[in-house]
């Protein structure tokens, strides 16, 4: 079967059709990771996008359940150069084709994706529509101008938890071997926010020792301070943080309170909270393999992203916060600490899985930071 991707400027691209058939629409992007593409497919924070993957293999390993992010995908769309029809690996337990097609999402594949990537890096990502309907392309561009733009939309409370819930070291997705090595003592309570967390984020928060209580993204800084956390953690999520008020107002009410620590959205969230500003990036961040230094020591990290959106460092008030990480190709902020209250975020994912891991310490730094302010 063949399928069409239509950008909303014209550009057209023909191909294979994998995964689910049908016609689905949504801001396209590009990942550079070389590895984990259904830590992607399933990551949360793609809600409301197609996703171009510039390895030009991809489902090679299958899927397994071990491997998950979430309970299913939240791409949109998938375009890859080639996509392999079976498995070959000992893990795999289901073809990648057979797990997306079960999902609703729908691939296209056999396209110059570097061409692809080219076309975004110049012009800016772009809404798009993946189609196997056999439509044509100028109808299918016309649905993609139709589609609402990413910028505006708070897309963390669709994603996000109904119910608040436990996630402790006993939990079924922390029981694959090598995932949980011992770890301290569970003597340390963290509420985390909701706003399309990803599993590795809990497993590193239990593997520090924490029992983790998961809540919705609208819940309110009063129902948090009354399940008496240690600290507070705010993860990561799909959309603008611009318009997610309720968020700027609880973290403003719990700042001070608890010890927090925010990843990607999160991160974006405090800096709108401490007064900041946030801006569209012009393509993005995706990708496991970006440098970020840290300011203070000259260190570098290489480190996961996923995100369409940056604080802008010029907008916060240097007396009141420090800027701890930048971003080494486009200088963008990637790390900021209060200077008086127990709180800090990064921009990246240092829980990245499959990796790169270095970044894991400030998991531990977030342990070290609730220790303190419990004595």
């Amino acid at each position: 079967m063949q399928a069409i991707l239509a950008l909303e400027d014209g550009r057209i691209f023909r191909g294979e059709s994998h995964g689910a058939g049908g016609e689905r629409a949504g801001e396209v992007v590009f990942n550079t990771s070389l590895t984990g593409y259904q830590e992607i497919f399933t990551d949360p924070s793609y809600a409301g996008q197609i996703v171009v993957l510039t390895n030009p293999q991809i489902g090679n390993y299958g899927t397994n359940a071990a491997d998950a992010e979430a309970q299913k995908p939240y791409i949109e769309g998938l375009v890859t150069r080639e996509f392999s029809p079976v498995s070959s690996n000992w893990r795999s337990e289901q073809v990648a084709d057979e797990y997306l097609e079960r999902h609703g999402v729908p691939v296209i594949s056999e396209i110059d994706t570097r061409a692809l990537v080219r076309h975004l890096r110049t012009y800016g990502v772009m809404r798009g529509v993946i189609s196997t309907n056999g439509g044509s392309p100028e109808a299918l561009v016309a649905k993609a101008k139709a589609q609402p733009r990413m910028d505006g939309c708070d897309l963390a409370s669709v994603v996000s938890t109904k119910e608040t819930y436990e996630w402790s070291r006993e939990h079924p997705a922390n029981s694959v071997p090598g995932l949980m090595p011992e770890a301290p003592a569970q003597n340390i309570h963290v509420v985390a926010y909701d706003y399309g967390i990803k599993h590795n984020i809990l497993r590193m928060l239990t593997r520090e020792g924490a029992r983790v209580t998961v809540v919705p993204a609208q819940t309110s800084a009063e129902d948090v301070l009354a399940l008496k956390p240690d600290g507070i953690f705010l993860s990561n999520g799909p959309g603008d943080p611009e318009p997610l008020h309720y968020a700027h107002e609880n973290i403003r009410k719990l700042a001070g309170k608890k010890p927090i620590f925010g990843i990607c959205l999160g991160h974006q969230l405090i800096g709108l909270a401490l007064g900041g500003k946030s801006y569209k990036l012009k393509f993005g961040h995706h990708g496991g393999n970006h440098p970020v230094q840290q300011t203070d020591s000259g260190k570098i990290e290489i480190t996961a992203h996923n995100h369409n959106f940056a604080i802008d460092p010029d907008s916060l008030k240097q007396s009141e916060v420090d800027l701890t990480h930048v971003d080494l190709n486009d200088n963008t902020l990637e790390g900021l600490r209060h200077r008086s209250l127990p709180l800090f975020s990064v921009q990246y994912h240092p829980e990245a899985s499959p990796g790169p891991h270095d970044s894991h310490y400030l998991f531990r730094d977030f342990r070290k930071m609730m220790e303190e302010s419990k004595r």
